[in-house]
């Protein structure tokens, strides 16, 4: 045994009891957090303005912090962005992460000196979970790549400025950086298919033990390296054990993935954003996201029906049931508050408080009062998939309204890995498993208002030809699975099959 992954044994050990501990005491993390952040902030120009030295409880909070998004928070990140100090946390921030909106441009979010912890660790602490629970430490003396946005960071207001892996990639420990890869200058290339063929090129003789992305863009990886060996991945990287994915469900890219590697392997899902680190996966053998009650981030939650309603039920960690879908609000230690993510979730545990990632708030099909999520979508798909034996690239789903009664319907664009033999029968299979998940979209087929659901395949890479024709291949980028108007399906049009 080597020795980072003889040491790796004892320190895995400590954290992964110290995380069994939390799940005992979460609620009262979440309160002791809470509290925390309420004192830092009471000096800052926003707790003065919302009279945090008057909150005594989450029920003050509540009343005297109103639910925000990005637009909402815009005109504070300005005065940030300008320099000025103590607007939303003490001080600056250290970092800005820089992500694209779908409604505000370019989002600058904060990352404070207090708050970086709490993007390094998650993602540490998800290893150590699994080098705890399995035994596997070998994979810590093998190679490890993180698909990440490129280290290199601007200033905006005189705070550095990157995408969140980007930063992230800086605070790499030193006893990783030896077996990192890609290199540095590999990194720092923008473009995606460029970098790609650079990553190929540094990694195809390496002894990869380790494999960190989104899933859309490992398996683009996976095929550029099989294109190029000819050999299955797991035959290329004969100790590849470990595959730590996030950012996407990755149900639907699954069974591709697999296939690509050629034999089982195990996964960590991690469940990152550039506000915070929220949850990780924490068990091989049992259900969901842990959630990171002790790092920082007070957690709210928000029935996901009334998230848009100017009054809605705001809910703390110890108020959460089963089988509810919400979504996702949070306040932490760089100055965000209330704020709304953008992220819905459902809890499948309580005890403890371990959740799965169920779409996004403005990512939905109600164009005639349906409200399909993309949880229903993506598992309707699954599941007619695994029955027909049939392997699916990518997706989205949009919908097509008609003035004629009886002729509107939802749109999918598929690109299948293999192609179903009877195109119409799988969509039959597909309605059939939707109207089982979502009752309104029952009752509008039932009663002729919808027609059953249509599919337009897409020609091969037409979801990669469709993200670089909108300068958005690679990073952190991922189709949304469900849109509520036409604009990415007419687009999309271009590269259908038929």
């Amino acid at each position: 045994m080597k020795i980072k992954s003889l040491l790796a044994k004892p320190f895995a050990g400590y954290i992964y009891k110290q995380i069994k501990k939390g799940m005992e005491t979460a609620v009262a993390d979440q309160q002791h957090t809470f509290d925390h952040l309420i004192k830092a902030a009471s000096k800052t120009e926003f707790g003065r303005e919302h009279s945090f030295d008057t909150i005594k409880s989450y029920e003050d909070f509540a009343k005297q912090v109103p639910i925000r998004d990005y637009e909402a928070f815009k005109s504070y990140i300005e005065k940030v962005k300008e320099g000025k100090h103590n607007i939303l946390w003490k001080g600056q921030p250290i970092y800005f992460a820089k992500t694209s909106g779908t409604t505000s441009g370019v989002k600058y979010i904060p990352i404070s000196k207090e708050s970086i912890h709490n993007h390094i660790n998650g993602a540490r602490n998800a290893l150590l979970c699994y080098m705890a629970e399995t035994g596997n430490t070998k994979f810590a003396d093998g190679r490890l790549i993180f698909l990440s946005g490129s280290p290199e960071l601007t200033r905006v207001g005189g705070v550095p400025t990157g995408r969140l892996s980007g930063i992230v990639n800086h605070h790499i420990p030193k006893y990783l950086r030896a077996n990192q890869l890609p290199s540095y200058e590999t990194n720092c290339i923008e473009e995606w298919e460029e970098k790609l063929d650079k990553i190929v090129e540094e990694t195809i003789n390496e002894n990869m033990t380790m494999i960190s992305g989104i899933p859309p863009w490992m398996q683009m990886y996976f095929d550029r390296l099989e294109e190029k060996s000819g050999k299955k991945i797991g035959e290329l990287f004969p100790n590849f054990s470990v595959m730590v994915q996030g950012g996407v469900n990755f149900e639907p890219y699954k069974a591709k993935l697999f296939e690509s590697i050629g034999r089982k392997i195990d996964t960590i899902e991690l469940f990152p954003a550039s506000e915070g680190f929220f949850a990780f996966q924490d068990s091989q053998t049992e259900e969901g996201l842990l959630l990171n009650t002790n790092s920082g981030i007070f957690f709210e939650f928000v029935p996901a029906g009334e998230i848009f309603n100017d009054n809605p039920t705001r809910l703390s960690l110890k108020d959460v049931k089963v089988g509810e879908n919400y979504a996702l609000i949070i306040s932490n230690n760089a100055g965000l508050w209330a704020y709304n993510i953008g992220d819905t979730v459902k809890f499948v545990s309580t005890s403890p408080y371990r959740l799965i990632v169920t779409g996004r708030t403005k990512h939905y099909i109600s164009a005639f009062g349906e409200h399909v999520i993309g949880e229903e979508v993506e598992a309707a798909l699954l599941k007619a998939a695994d029955e027909e034996h049939v392997r699916i690239t990518e997706f989205t789903v949009a919908p097509l309204i008609s003035t004629d009664k009886g002729k509107s319907y939802h749109e999918w664009f598929i690109e299948f890995e293999n192609t179903p033999a009877d195109i119409t029968a799988f969509a039959k299979k597909i309605d059939d498993n939707l109207r089982l998940k979502n009752v309104y979209y029952e009752d509008l087929i039932g009663g002729n208002i919808l027609q059953q659901l249509k599919i337009s395949p897409v020609k091969k890479n037409g979801f990669i030809d469709y993200m670089k024709s909108q300068g958005k291949l690679g990073g952190q980028n991922k189709v949304p699975r469900l849109s509520n108007d036409r604009k990415i399906a007419d687009e999309l049009m271009a590269y259908t099959l038929s």
